[in-house]
């Protein structure tokens, strides 16, 4: 038992110098943080109890250091411009309130400079970010469980965006679905801004080695290119990115309610088309009233004979925290009019606490500046160290 503790301990001695001798010779590796978080100085008359508790807890900082590594992460971002709708509300911010409470590490961007793909003010678009903070913590962001950040304030997105930029070919950005859409929107005079920002889109994702990202059904192909790059990178230099993966919200598009067949947006120049978060309950009500169904008065959920009414119903059941067939049955008897105040009456009641809180918020410019700068500082703590690997590993380390 003896001989045991005695080779026991001279094992621990020679595991000390060669990690001391290793130290002496070279620049501290990651783990020398967690070495000093979990070993004490040691002397010559230190026991060999304490030798072996050290070196005990020096293995198990190494093993949860690994676990820490090896955490989900979650990194979702939205554009400051236009006011947040019914559809953003439903479809992302609501999922993104619930996912900061199930996961450890969740980023959420404010992505200014996918703003500036078209044109803006500056002022305005100041105005923009701060109040898109406010209404985000309205709806329940909370930035003790979440980083909440302005994209713009962390300069690595740009510069692993050029990074990636130069591993993707033309014809694939050409050929994204929301690049075609949008140029022939604009009569085929899209920006190189438009046509790169799945790239820097890719950029914001991968900086943070982010695990999963909430996305909406009409962004899967950027997941897809995001998916690409990562592979792409970590098959030229070894395992690096995680691959992320979406996470598709359980509500489906929330649909204009002039047109049923598109998706409620907010550049839509029908204004009777979106619901925005800060309407009041009069213009709230004045555009379910003019919302397109059809010529049966009954209220029945039948996405494909009936897009209008079912429209209806999938947002009563989403502000309601009911499922449809209940919707459905609580419905019975109502005509398609009534029931469309009905619903309005519905989304009054779910925004009302919101607005009060993001018109409170608003007065307090220099709290939604703060906010933002503790998040950006949160942020570029984990985007620097990532970004200058990836440097490294592209012999850009000057830069």
């Amino acid at each position: 038992m003896a001989l045991h503790s005695m080779r026991k301990a001279r094992g621990c001695w020679r595991f000390i110098r060669a990690l001391h001798k290793g130290s002496a010779a070279a620049p501290a590796p990651q783990e020398s943080l967690q070495w000093k978080e979990t070993v004490t100085p040691l002397n010559q008359s230190s026991s060999r109890e304490e030798l072996c508790t050290t070196c005990k807890n020096f293995q198990m900082g190494k093993k949860s250091q690994k676990l820490k590594d090896s955490k989900k992460r979650i990194f979702s971002g939205i554009q400051p411009t236009g006011i947040l709708h019914l559809g953003n509300y439903l479809g992302a911010i609501e999922n993104w309130v619930r996912l900061q409470d199930e996961y450890d590490s969740v980023l959420y961007s404010i992505v200014d400079l996918h703003s500036i793909t078209v044109p803006q003010d500056p002022a305005v678009l100041r105005q923009s970010i701060l109040d898109m903070t406010a209404v985000l913590l309205a709806c329940g962001i909370n930035p003790e469980k979440s980083i909440l950040f302005q994209q713009s304030q962390v300069s690595e997105h740009t510069q692993l965006s050029w990074i990636l930029s130069c591993m993707v070919r033309l014809p694939r950005l050409q050929h994204l679905h929301q690049w075609k859409a949008k140029t022939t929107k604009q009569k085929h005079d899209g920006t190189g801004g438009l046509l790169t920002y799945p790239v820097l889109q890719a950029a914001d994702i991968l900086l943070y080695k982010s695990t999963h990202v909430p996305v909406g059904e009409d962004q899967v192909q950027h997941m897809e290119l995001v998916q690409d790059l990562a592979e792409g990178f970590n098959k030229k230099y070894g395992e690096f990115f995680p691959v992320p993966k979406s996470v598709l919200t359980s509500m489906k598009k929330v649909k204009s309610l002039r047109d049923p067949s598109a998706k409620m947006s907010k550049s839509d120049p029908d204004k009777l088309a979106t619901v925005r978060i800060t309407d009041s309950p009069e213009e709230i009500v004045q555009k379910f009233r003019k919302a397109v169904t059809d010529f049966t008065s009954e209220v029945t959920y039948d996405p494909a004979g009936r897009a209008g009414v079912s429209n209806m119903v999938a947002v009563h059941a989403a502000v309601t925290g009911l499922s449809v067939e209940e919707v459905v049955r609580r419905s019975a008897g109502m005509d398609t009019a009534h029931y469309k105040l009905a619903v309005a009456d519905a989304v009054i009641e779910k925004f009302a606490p919101i607005k009060r809180e993001i018109e409170k918020l608003k007065l307090d410019k220099d709290h939604l500046e703060k906010v933002l700068q503790i998040g950006s500082a949160k942020a570029k703590e984990l985007a620097y160290p990532v970004c200058q690997e990836v440097k490294k590993l592209e012999t850009l380390k000057g830069l």
